[in-house]
């Protein structure tokens, strides 16, 4: 079995890069900073990466950190806070890291005060129990707060050398592409607004082979 995956590993790179080389590849015109996106290439194996979408937080010489916009959990936010009444909002998949911590990212520092700006109209974290009494009272939406288990992090460099190896695509987008699409089509989305060089990537299939 060792043998086999192997094999079928080998077959699946040399297919990539076949496929990749055809559209010269998905070179990075901007760098990766905290607030932007990285949207995986099409064909990640990885599953907790596999057509994926990372809001970064953190990016710096000391490593890289961010979550998955885009891999819905099993849970509701009362499955997780059963002291929260409106329990309704889903529960993201930050990422494979720390899948026992939660985290939130939010657009509206009018209502959730010491959040960090990381993009425009992007806040990270902030006073956690005014975030819980503003849900209890319906007075916040899944359109204004995403919650995640776990979070995607990097070690220094290794972000830096996924994106030369074409494993990332970096973007700049709104908060609207980040609060308000559908998680199941945002990958397909995000590719497709980058423009024409990168449209049709959109459409690959998720194994090479298939291609």
């Amino acid at each position: 079995m060792i043998i086999e995956f192997q094999i079928d590993l080998t077959e699946h790179i040399i297919v990539k890069l076949v496929i990749l080389n055809k559209i010269n590849f998905m070179l990075n015109t901007i760098s990766a900073a905290a607030g932007r996106l990285l949207i995986s290439e099409p064909f990640m194996m990885d599953p907790n990466f596999k057509r994926s979408v990372i809001l970064l937080t953190e990016y710096s010489e000391a490593g890289a950190m961010g979550f998955v916009l885009n891999h819905p959990s099993e849970y509701l936010l009362g499955d997780i806070l059963p002291d929260v009444s409106y329990s309704e909002i889903p529960v993201f998949e930050g990422g494979p890291v720390g899948a026992d911590t939660l985290h939130f990212i939010h657009c509206c520092p009018e209502k959730i005060e010491d959040g960090i700006e990381i993009g425009e109209g992007i806040f990270w974290g902030g006073d956690f129990e005014k975030v819980k009494e503003l849900i209890s009272n319906y007075s916040l939406t899944a359109n204004e707060i995403r919650f995640f288990t776990g979070y995607s992090g990097w070690t220094p460099k290794q972000l830096d050398n996924e994106i030369k190896a074409d494993s990332w695509i970096v973007a700049d987008k709104s908060p609207e592409l980040i609060f308000k699409y559908n998680e199941e089509n945002l990958w397909r989305k995000i590719v497709i607004s980058l423009g024409q060089r990168y449209a049709h990537i959109a459409n690959f299939p998720e194994n090479p082979a298939l291609n």
